[in-house]
């Protein structure tokens, strides 16, 4: 095919909108409430992954360590922390630390600190925290095997179940996202199916006066995808609007959205440009496979 005739195609797609508008505004807010619905879904579902995130580096290991270990097994003991996989921070606690903050903590038992004077009931200590609490077993079974440990504390019952409401949250959204995402194929496919039902005998008249398959259906892909790229396009500034504003008004509490890991909400510009490409990639895509798999039926002339 000539330039001069791709052109021209190209010319008759970018018409055919503004010829059918009612029909290409219909399968515009399809598209673009498509988009909505499972771009947002799947921004809420990366927060929600996130702000577990966020509570589990809040999880705290306590490493104990044995009376009279000397300061240079204590370095040493650091070395070996620090060097397996799964532990992101390891952070010495002396015991006159934890003394110190535990009076703190207990201000109303003063007269029972008076009672021990320089004696000190508390031992040396690590405080871990750990990438990944899904493997935390594993961790705590190395750090059993090193020498100097006396004992581990660790929240296991709370790793427990925040690993269950993981797991069950993530079984949610991807339902969600999966039904939403095969709604919204349904509802283009029937919205472009009805848009070029209405134009059936446009296309009957042109089979029937010679013109091939691809010079029928490439203005129909032209108009499709350039609904579909104009759809993304609104459907990503709706999103990024709406997001950074929800964000701001989440993040004004700053105190009571940290007590539940709101602190490690995403922002919009960490993730723009992988979100700006699904959106542009899946309207055009979509608004324009819609159009043709509608077409393939009228062309059997």
């Amino acid at each position: 095919m000539r330039a001069s005739g791709v052109r021209y195609l190209l010319g008759q797609g970018v018409e055919n909108i503004w010829k059918n508008k009612m029909m290409a505004f219909a399968s515009f807010c399809v598209l673009l409430i498509s988009l909505l619905l499972v771009g947002l879904s799947v921004l809420v579902s990366i927060n929600i992954s996130s702000m577990i995130g966020g509570v589990e580096n809040k999880n705290e290991v306590i490493v104990y360590l044995q009376e009279g270990t000397t300061d240079m097994e204590v370095s040493e003991l650091y070395g070996e922390l620090i060097r397996i996989d799964n532990v992101a921070e390891a952070k010495f606690y002396s015991k006159e630390e934890a003394f110190e903050d535990l009076k703190g903590n207990m201000s109303d038992y003063e007269m029972v600190f008076e009672s021990l004077g320089e004696d000190n009931p508390l031992i040396d200590a690590y405080r871990i925290k750990v990438k990944d609490i899904s493997t935390i077993e594993d961790t705590l079974a190395q750090i059993n095997m090193m020498q100097h440990v006396e004992k581990i504390r660790a929240p296991m019952d709370f790793v427990n179940t925040l690993m269950e409401f993981r797991h069950i949250i993530t079984i949610i959204c991807g339902v969600i996202i999966l039904a939403l995402i095969i709604i919204s194929l349904v509802i283009i496919a029937n919205t472009t199916k009805a848009s070029v039902f209405a134009r059936r005998a446009e296309i009957q008249i042109m089979k029937y006066v010679g013109a091939t398959n691809l010079f029928i259906r490439i203005p129909f892909f032209v108009e499709g995808m350039l609904t579909g790229l104009f759809a993304g396009i609104v459907a990503l500034v709706v999103t990024w609007l709406s997001y950074d504003a929800l964000v701001n008004l989440l993040t004004q509490g700053t105190n009571v959205m940290a007590i539940f890991g709101m602190t490690s909400i995403v922002k919009f510009g960490d993730v723009a440009l992988p979100v700006i490409l699904a959106y542009l990639v899946a309207g055009t895509f979509f608004g324009a496979l819609g159009t043709v798999f509608s077409t393939r039926k009228h062309l059997n002339v």
